[in-house]
């Protein structure tokens, strides 16, 4: 799908924010007496290349590393090498006196010889349905569990719309449709028309199911609205899950997440004497749950392994306000190596994530050169375990070692752009921040301008890191080099490297190449960096938009 090249529209509230105010550096607005700023920041934003980049992520993603597994030898070297790299740059370590946070995971496994019965049906494990738990349980069983419609399954008050509203659901268990309302009618002014919010991640759908008491929940599958098919679900909801350790053991989740596939759905709500389209047509007009005349059963037999990783932290104290903070994210593990395979048999992961983690590093050093240093205080967090679920950001979130209120922003570097320098900006969930406003002072000095991401109904921004900030509250931005090639040589190059690299991701062949033209990461990573120096120095703090799900 292209890009859609619209100029960036915001809210008033985004112009109104505290969005940066200082001079641009390469523009005559420095005093005589300050000539060392824009000297330094020139030459620390030069220092930003595509052969600074190569070195780092051809280390990163080297055999030498494993695939970067947390808990293997691929962690232990990954850690020091960030260790080596960011102390370089004049980096203190972010947690006390250490570079490190132990970040607690869990490993449960379902037994896959497992049957859902719902009625007169009997459903079987990945063909018509997954379950799983995330309680640290053997054994968790949902007994004859009354089912209740609940729509779209969404608790949303600034969309003045509630699923769950004069509804008891204790002891039962929801069934709820994928996406939000906006994504079926997007012509309708609901939610946010076919771009996907919060609401629409299956993740959100789980999370306020338990919080409204349910003992089960179930997802219907639709390949559109869920971006994917039926395959994705199964094969991802297979095999070990990976969580973080809990300290109520998982005892405020849902007993049993699952999903149905929509051909099993659409034999439940026949069961129950109702017709799943239908029911699906009420939930769209407005909020809706109806309680069906049918219950479900499943066992799931767990089994336990729990491990120890950890993330990667960094600051360079600010000159004015060192206890606030604008947080880097980045990931640096990948899959590891897989014995089973014939041949090659590591998972590389040279652009997910070796490239963010590499630009973390160059940018460090970039930052180390600024004279002065920024007002507030600069902080990489580079995280762990972001391949099983965003855990480790999820625990970093939850377990702070810089306090949310003092936290300005999040801006995450995930899987950059190998594909050379381009002319726009591709900005993953548009419009939910003021940084926007500092991205695009950012990308006019370099010529460039903003795009709403590919298929934004997919919901790509609750898929990396910065989602974990969002959501305790803190603007996030995730934005990389678009589809707008910046020459024809560039478009060229474009076209084979796609041939090359399409079909890599998470597979062996997600390698480093000598080929790899490296200027459109380092033209993005020149961006943010950029763009936090003016938050930092800026003398009010980043907002969200009103219309942002996370703006309350």
């Amino acid at each position: 799908m292209r890009h859609i090249l619209t100029p960036l529209v915001l809210t008033p509230l985004l112009l109104l924010s505290g969005c940066s105010k200082a001079p641009e550096p390469t523009q005559s607005t420095q005093t005589e007496a300050q000539p060392e700023v824009k000297d330094t920041f020139e030459a620390a934003y030069s220092s930003i290349t595509a052969d600074a980049l190569r070195a780092p992520i051809k280390t990163l993603s080297s055999d030498e590393f494993e695939g970067r597994l947390p808990t293997t030898i691929g962690e232990e070297k990954t850690l020091a090498f960030l260790e080596k790299h960011f102390v370089e740059a004049g980096f203190k370590p972010g947690n006390g006196d250490s570079f490190l946070q132990e970040v607690a995971l869990m490993e449960i496994t379902a037994d896959p010889n497992m049957t859902m019965t719902i009625g007169d049906n009997t459903f079987v494990y990945k063909e018509d349905m997954v379950a799983g738990s995330k309680r640290e349980q053997e054994s968790i069983s949902l007994d004859a569990s009354q089912l209740v419609f609940v729509g779209y399954g969404v608790n949303a008050p600034e969309y003045d719309w509630n699923d769950y509203e004069g509804l008891d659901v204790e002891g039962k268990t929801v069934v709820i449709l994928v996406n939000d309302p906006g994504f079926e009618d997007p012509d309708s002014g609901k939610f946010q028309g076919s771009t996907m919010t919060y609401y629409g991640r299956w993740s959100y759908k789980y999370e306020e199911a338990s919080r409204q008491g349910a003992a089960g929940a179930l997802i219907v599958h639709e390949t559109a609205p869920a971006s994917y098919g039926w395959s994705v679900v199964a094969n991802s909801w297979s095999g070990p899950q990976y969580g973080l350790v809990s300290s109520d053991q998982g005892a405020s989740r849902v007993a049993v997440e699952g999903w149905l596939s929509v051909e099993a759905a659409q034999k439940v709500f026949a069961d129950a004497g109702l017709d799943f389209y239908e029911e699906k047509a009420k939930a769209l007009k407005g909020p809706y749950h109806n309680p069906m005349d049918i219950s479900a059963s499943v066992t799931v037999k767990n089994s336990f392994k729990k491990s120890k990783s950890y993330n990667f932290i960094a600051t360079l104290p600010g000159t004015k306000k060192p206890d606030e903070h604008i947080i880097y994210t980045a990931h640096w593990d990948h899959l590891g190596k897989d014995d089973s395979l014939e041949g090659d048999q590591i998972y590389n992961g040279a652009h997910d994530n070796a490239t963010g983690t590499a630009a973390s590093i160059v940018m460090a050093k970039a930052y180390g050169q600024l004279q002065p240093v920024p007002e507030r205080s600069v902080t990489f967090l580079i995280v762990t375990a972001e391949e099983q679920g965003l855990l480790g950001s999820k625990y970093y979130a939850e377990n702070p070692v810089i306090p949310i209120d003092k936290t300005l922003a999040n801006i995450n570097m995930d899987a950059l752009n190998i594909l050379g320098q381009t002319k726009d900006v591709s900005v993953v969930g548009m419009g939910k921040s003021s940084l926007e406003v500092d991205l695009e002072a950012a990308a006019k000095r370099q010529g460039r301008y903003l795009t709403q991401e590919d298929r934004p109904e997919a919901g790509y921004y609750y898929r990396s890191d910065h989602f974990s900030f969002a959501k305790q509250g803190i603007p996030a931005l995730y934005a990389k080099g678009g589809n707008d090639p910046i020459d024809e040589e560039t478009a060229q190059y474009r076209k084979r490297m796609n041939v090359i690299v399409t079909g890599c991701y998470h597979q062996v062949c997600d390698e480093y190449r000598d080929s790899w033209d490296l200027r459109g990461i380092a033209q993005d990573t020149q961006l943010l960096f950029d763009v936090g120096i003016r938050v930092a120095n800026a003398e009010g703090w980043p907002t969200w938009s009103e219309t942002s799900e996370f703006s309350r």
